[in-house]
């Protein structure tokens, strides 16, 4: 660390120090929360904000060390810490004002009022930039300006609207006035409101517009991959909240909740891998395998609920009642369906996803049937060029065979 430049010295102490304090404040919200937990429960949303808080500073202190000039890192890093004070604020405020003798109370409770949605806006933000540090173009920094006035106009109703703060999750905590209400705001709060869902849609699909933009002019395959990494995550939160919202017995449940953490924990990831180019080239192999088995579970799960559901109405007149004998057959059926169903899953998304690779498969298991049976050196040298052509698509492919044993002084055969 001593040969590197005194600017990337302070640039990292600055950011382990930063990481260092969002662990802090988040261990400290853990321990406010278990206290609270004696007297209002634990709030369904702590472990999210936790993980979420963790996982962003991590990926941010890692970012900033490595890249300390790409900005995405100190983004990431800025996330995490606004997360860490949702969560260190929301509940030492609840706790203060149960507890009635410590000070500050108020102030935590407005803090975590607020703070978690300009996490989200940094986020999105960190989208605009990504992967590189800077914009598309320049013709974007009226767009990224605009980004930050809308975010700014969407917080500031959450943190000055005067009245009652947002409710805590502490059930009996009364009613809080925001401390630092203004009635500016609250006389904004009607025009704004009028044009919120526009302003959401701008801030939501901007960064994403970005990136794909990135995508279609991307003149290199890493830059794709990067993109492809963020986008393979951003569909991973995306189907977890889905699933969430139309199925309700998920909604609060252990598979909930860990949907979420999934989904959410799945972002700094990919930005990590994307940037620091770890392991980059894997997400084709990771996008054909969640595919594959999200449409297996899918599929044995509708055999299963199917089985079970047709084999009791069957039963019934026999049994007079429920049968375990229908979750057994259907137990089994999903098991003996389980690897000829997937082989077939995975067949259609190679050819319907992945046709070069599903081709050049075809052609390799074509050559290597006629490869047992051919005799003539000739034809399989001429029939092996083709088919590394067509796998391949080399601009030149080319054989060279060695002299038979025995024979000295030639220079090989050519196949072209």
């Amino acid at each position: 660390m001593n040969g590197r430049p005194l600017r990337a010295r302070v640039a990292s102490w600055l950011a382990l120090s930063l990481w260092a304090l969002c662990v802090l404040l988040a261990a400290l919200g853990v321990f406010f929360a278990y206290l609270n937990s004696f007297a209002t429960g634990f709030s369904p949303y702590l472990p999210n904000l936790i993980a979420s808080t963790l996982a962003f500073s991590t990926v941010g202190v890692l970012v900033a060390y490595r890249r300390p000039g790409n900005p995405i890192g100190w983004l990431l890093l800025a996330a995490g810490f606004f997360e860490a004070l949702t969560v260190f604020g929301g509940e030492y405020g609840v706790y203060a004002l149960v507890a009635g003798s410590w000070p500050g109370g108020v102030f935590g409770l407005w803090l975590g009022s607020w703070t978690w949605l300009t996490a989200g806006s940094v986020l999105l933000f960190a989208f605009l930039l990504f992967p590189d540090g800077r914009l598309p173009s320049p013709r974007w920094r009226a767009v990224a300006g605009l980004y930050v006035l809308v975010s700014f106009m969407e917080v500031a109703p959450f943190a000055l609207t005067p009245g009652p703060l947002p409710e805590t999750g502490a059930p009996g905590l009364p009613p809080v006035a925001n401390p630092f209400g203004v009635e500016v705001v609250a006389g904004l709060a009607g025009p704004v409101g009028a044009v919120s869902l526009p302003l959401a849609v701008f801030t939501g699909l901007t960064p994403f517009a970005a990136l794909f933009i990135r995508y279609r002019r991307a003149e290199d395959e890493e830059g794709r991959q990067q993109i492809k990494w963020v986008a393979y995550a951003v569909a991973l939160l995306t189907g977890a909240i889905t699933t969430v919202s139309i199925w309700p017995p998920l909604e609060g449940s252990l598979a909930g909740l860990l949907l979420f953490l999934i989904g959410f924990l799945s972002i700094p990831t990919a930005i990590g891998i994307a940037i620091l180019r770890h392991r980059l080239y894997d997400i084709d192999l990771v996008i054909n395998r969640t595919l594959v088995y999200a449409i297996l579970t899918a599929a044995l799960a509708l055999v299963y609920v199917g089985g079970v559901a047709s084999l009791q109405l069957v039963l019934r007149p026999l049994t007079g009642g429920e049968s375990q004998l229908a979750v057994v057959a259907s137990t089994l059926a999903i098991a003996a369906l389980f690897v000829p169903l997937r082989r077939r899953i995975q067949a259609f998304i190679d050819r319907l996803f992945y046709r070069r690779k599903y081709d050049a498969k075809r052609v390799l298991e074509g050559f290597s049937a006629r490869l047992r049976d051919e005799t003539d050196l000739e034809a399989l040298g001429g029939e092996l060029v083709g088919v590394a052509r067509e796998t391949m698509q080399p601009e030149h492919a080319s054989l060279w065979l060695r002299p038979p044993a025995g024979r000295h002084g030639g220079t090989g055969k050519a196949r072209g």
